[in-house]
C-alpha cells in the first residue's frame, strides 16, 4: 500500500487525516514540523536506506521549520525532490503564490477541507505517479 507522510502541527488535523486516508488503505506516517519531517525522510540527518513516502500532505504554518522551508529543502534533495506534495493550508491564495514555482507541489487544499475531495485528490495523484 502507498505511504503518505502527514506534516502538520495540529493533532486534530493529523488524527482526521489519518482516519480518512487509512480508510482507503494508505499507510500513514506523521511529523509535527518540517525538521521532524526531514528526520523521518532520512534527509537531516542523512539516513541511507530510508523508505520514502509516495506523497506528502504538508501544512505551511508550523513551529521549528515551516512547510515553505521544508519544501525548499525537499526540492534541493535528489532523493526527495520528486515526492508529490499536497499543500494543506488555511492561508489560501497567499500560500499558493509562494509555491507557484515548486514543481513537486501537485495540489492545494484549503482548511477546512472536505475529506472526500481530499481522498479523491490523493488517490488520483498516487495513481498518476504509479503509471509514470
Amino acid at each position: 500500500m502507498p505511504t503518505i507522510l502527514i506534516v502538520d502541527d495540529e493533532p486534530e488535523i493529523v488524527t482526521l487525516l489519518r482516519a480518512v486516508l487509512a480508510k482507503d488503505g494508505f499507510t500513514i506516517a506523521e511529523a509535527s514540523n518540517g525538521q521532524a519531517a526531514l528526520e523521518r525522510l532520512g534527509i537531516d540527518p542523512r539516513t541511507p536506506g530510508t523508505i520514502l513516502p509516495d506523497l506528502i500532505v504538508l501544512d505551511i504554518m508550523m513551529p521549528v521549520m515551516d512547510g515553505y522551508e521544508l519544501n525548499k529543502r525537499l526540492q534541493a534533495d535528489p532523493t526527495a525532490k520528486d515526492i508529490p506534495i499536497v499543500v494543506l493550508t488555511a492561508k489560501g491564495q497567499k500560500m499558493r503564490d509562494l509555491f507557484e514555482v515548486a514543481p513537486n507541489v501537485a495540489a492545494y487544499i484549503q482548511k477546512p477541507f472536505d475529506p472526500k475531495t481530499l481522498r479523491e485528490l490523493i488517490a488520483g495523484i498516487i495513481s498518476k505517479r504509479r503509471k509514470q
